[in-house]
This record gives structure tokens, sequence and C-alpha cells, in this order.
């Protein structure tokens, strides 16, 4: 039995919100929980549920989602190497079988490949149902592993992992390929609600998030990553939901995008790797249970559903907090003062 002591130690947790959403994977007024030390984080994102639920609803929409694990395998060169991917990549059917009698909800999506010498590096895309997915993909790849190392006896094992996953750390891979749920989050913001909510104008928006977020981006080195503070509303999100924190790495390499419409802002935040599962590990605990069943992510649905709309409404809380946070810094000196107030 599992020991619960360990559980003893409560994170501060606010409820935000509710926050007007619209779309089918989400729909309505939903308030979310964000478990945190930061204590500005609250009543920022809770302006921007104000401004969703008086600009008509956050949309929310999918794009893609798979869970992803890479197999490592030597080979004595690199001709060996990539005939024997060239003869896997003909028995795709054959890998899939494999994939799916690890799991009743395991589904392999794709292949793909990429060689380093006599390196073979293999990535199986995973549907995974209402899962993140994390332990179902990398049972799925052992079992694939082993099939391809009897067929394939010219290869040997060099990892279960071979981090091309990307698993936890800053890639181009996931942007590219996919890892999680692929997730646009978008509004438009009336006029007069940027100037009366946030205090500032849709130029000014624009403006820093062109600056700060992709030219400030630009010179620091970021990968595939254009936003002010998304990593916040993740991490107090996935705390609160039973995630794996980790995987706000992923998660985080995402990109506000904004347009001034005359005068009405026009506000996304695109996320390509945003991993979130409704159940598995952590999902037990009663505290995480309970938020989620507030949320409706436990409800009678489609495998898949509700961990869809986890992350829609996911998408939402980090549209809600990072639309606050830019708000905030067109106006010199906000920043500073709210967050003296607020933790000392």
């Amino acid at each position: 039995m599992r020991d619960r002591s360990t559980y003893t130690t409560p994170l501060p947790t606010q409820w935000v919100g509710p926050i007007a959403f619209r779309g089918s994977i989400v729909d309505g007024e939903i308030s979310a929980p964000l478990a945190t030390y930061e204590k500005p984080l609250w009543p920022s994102t809770a302006r921007g549920a104000i401004v969703s639920r008086r600009s008509g609803g956050i949309n929310v929409t999918l794009v893609d989602e798979r869970m992803t694990r890479s197999l490592a395998f030597r080979a004595t060169d690199g001709a060996s190497a990539i005939a024997a991917w060239n003869a896997i990549q003909t028995r795709q059917d054959e890998v899939a079988t494999v994939v799916s009698s690890t799991s009743r909800f395991a589904r392999l999506i794709d292949l793909n490949r990429q060689f380093a010498g006599n390196l073979l590096f293999v990535r199986l895309e995973c549907a995974t149902g209402d899962a993140s997915g994390h332990n179902m993909v990398t049972k799925a790849a052992e079992a694939v592993q082993n099939w391809i190392l009897s067929e394939y006896p010219e290869l040997a094992y060099a990892s279960i992992s071979g981090n091309m996953c990307t698993d936890k750390k800053t890639s181009a891979v996931n942007g590219l390929l996919g890892r999680g749920k692929y997730v646009v989050a978008d509004m438009l913001i009336p006029k007069r609600i940027v100037e009366r909510v946030l205090h500032s104008s849709a130029d000014k928006i624009v403006r820093l998030n062109y600056e700060k977020n992709y030219v400030g981006s630009t010179i620091a080195g970021s990968l595939r990553t254009a936003n002010a503070h998304f990593a916040n509303m993740l991490l107090g999100f996935y705390l609160a939901t039973g995630q794996d924190a980790a995987n706000i790495i992923e998660a985080s390499q995402s990109m506000v995008h904004c347009e001034d419409r005359d005068g009405d802002l026009y506000f996304s935040c695109t996320f390509p790797n945003l991993i979130v599962g409704s159940v598995g590990a952590g999902k037990d605990i009663p505290e995480i249970q309970e938020n989620l069943e507030k949320m409706g992510c436990q409800d009678e649905r489609a495998p898949g559903d509700n961990a869809r709309r986890l992350a829609g409404i996911c998408a939402g809380v980090v549209l809600c907090g990072e639309l606050s946070l830019l708000a905030a810094q067109t106006n010199p000196g906000e920043l500073v003062r709210t967050h003296m107030e607020l933790e000392r």
C-alpha cells in the first residue's frame, strides 16, 4: 500500500476564475487550481480570467496529440544501421501490433529515425488515451525494442530512451514532430476591455510581445520559445492536477502571437508540447482527484476526451496569466509595485 504520509505537506493552492471558454475541446466558464509560492500569480491570472469573460471566451483548438519514446541501437557501421532501418520501416504494421499488445489504449501513430554514424535512433509516437503516457509508451517501446533485436541481430541494444523523445529537455524535435498535446488558445479582446481591465492598449502589448518575447528571446538564444512566463502557470497547474512537473520544460517551449486589429487585441498562445493526463501517476491523491473532478476532467467520456479537456483548461490558464503580465509590463513600475505589495 502506498504511504500517504508522503503527501502531508500541501502546497499553497488557490482557484482562479472562472475562465470563459468556447469551442469543442472545452466550453463554458470553468475555474482552475494553481499551486504556487508566487502569490501574485493568483490575482494576475484572475485578471486574465476577467478579460476572458468580458471578451466572449478563449477558443481552444487541438492540432495533434502523441506521446513519444526513442530507442537507441548500435550497429557495426552506418551502412548496417541504415539498412536495418529501411527494413524496419517496411514492417510498421507489425510494429503497431507489438505496441497495441502492451496496452488497451496504446496505439502507434508513426515512427521517425535519425542516424549518428553506426547509431540508429527510432522515435515511437503513440496515442495514449487519457494518460499523459510516459510509462505506457516506455512499456510499448521496450516491447518494440525486443522485437527489433530479435528480428535484426545486426543491431545491439544502446538505450531504451535515446534522448530523441525528447523527455524533460529543451529540444527542437518536439516542436517539429510533436510530444503531448499540440494546442492553440486564442481570443479577440475588445479595445475597451484592453483599456479598462488591462490598463493598456493593443499597440503597446503587440510591441512589447515583439520586443521582449521575440527579439529578447532571440538574442538570448532561446529555442522555439517566445513567451514571458508560461512556466509559472504551467507549474502551478501541473502541481495542482497531478502532472509530472518536469514536463514544463517541453511545455514552456511555446509562443505568444498577437495582433492590433483597429484597437482590438487578438491574443494567442500556441503549445506544441503540452503534456497532461487525467489518469495515471499522481491522480489517486485525494486532493488531486477532487481538483480534476471539479473541472469536469473525470467524467464519463470517450477515451482521451478528459485529457483533451484538461489540456484546454491548462492552455486557457496560461493565456490568462501571460496576457496579464504582458499588460503589466507595458506600464513602467506596475510589475515591481504589485510584487512588493503581495509578496512582502
